[in-house]
């Protein structure tokens, strides 16, 4: 709306100042094709200077080639609005009671500049995002699916570090040795790791009714209430375990 009503005067004051509006309109997508490219280069910039100095922090895929197109991606998301507005409005009409030099031209460019970018960058970057294929998660597994692969994957490593310590001799504690059955067990039976809607709702009322007894020992003045409510804490972190699985 605000373009729309300064547009006209914008315009009176290009003819005003001797400059032909094709001349403007030339100017306009020219600045346009600019930002855009400078951008997207600029993404890619980004891009690679993250994978030189924190490669850490790159993200994981295995198709390089879909790492790749994520900063032209990016950079196509760069479109103008308020901010170009209102910096191009915030040059002064007169400078020292003179007119402040191709103002109308800078207005009217960053009003070409936010419709062309709005409109051709936003109408097509949903069909780019589609085309991208970049949150295409049909060949990536199921949050259920991955869960249980990360779980059988720990435990398969926590048997084999639990194993290398026995064979070490850095512990021969009994409850360690019964740790390293339980992760075979689980590493064995993968649907030991999920529990049902019903076994889930059943287990959370035992554990609340372990509180309620808590909150019963708690008047007993022989007892510590600090011992209580460690036991409380615990069972708070076992009914959020449970309510993960």
């Amino acid at each position: 709306m605000l373009i729309g009503l300064e547009l006209p005067e914008v315009v009176a004051g290009l003819h005003a100042d001797g400059i032909p509006l094709g001349t403007a309109i030339y100017y306009g997508i020219l600045v346009t094709v600019i930002l855009i490219a400078a951008r997207i280069i600029s993404s890619y910039v980004a891009l690679a200077a993250t994978i030189i100095f924190r490669p850490n922090v790159t993200p994981i895929t295995q198709n390089s080639g879909r790492l790749w197109r994520l900063p032209l991606l990016l950079g196509w998301t760069g479109m103008r609005g308020v901010v170009s507005l209102a910096a191009a409005l915030a040059i002064p009409i007169t400078q020292n009671g003179v007119p402040f030099p191709y103002r109308n031209l800078i207005l009217f460019v960053t009003f070409l500049v936010i419709l062309l970018t709005l409109l051709i960058q936003g109408l097509t970057l949903p069909y780019l995002i589609k085309r991208s294929k970049l949150f295409d998660s049909s060949n990536e597994l199921s949050e259920e699916e991955t869960k249980l692969k990360i779980k059988n994957e720990l435990a398969l490593f926590t048997v084999n570090l639990l194993k290398e310590k026995h064979e070490q001799g850095l512990f021969r504690d009994p409850h360690l040795l019964r740790m390293v059955s339980q992760w075979e067990t689980k590493i064995k039976n993968p649907e030991n790791f999920k529990m049902s809607t019903e076994a889930r709702q059943h287990y959370l009322e035992v554990l609340e009714c372990q509180r309620a007894l808590l909150a019963v020992l708690n008047k007993d003045p022989e007892l510590d209430e600090n011992v209580i409510r460690m036991q409380v804490y615990q069972i708070d972190l076992e009914e959020e375990r449970i309510k993960l699985l």
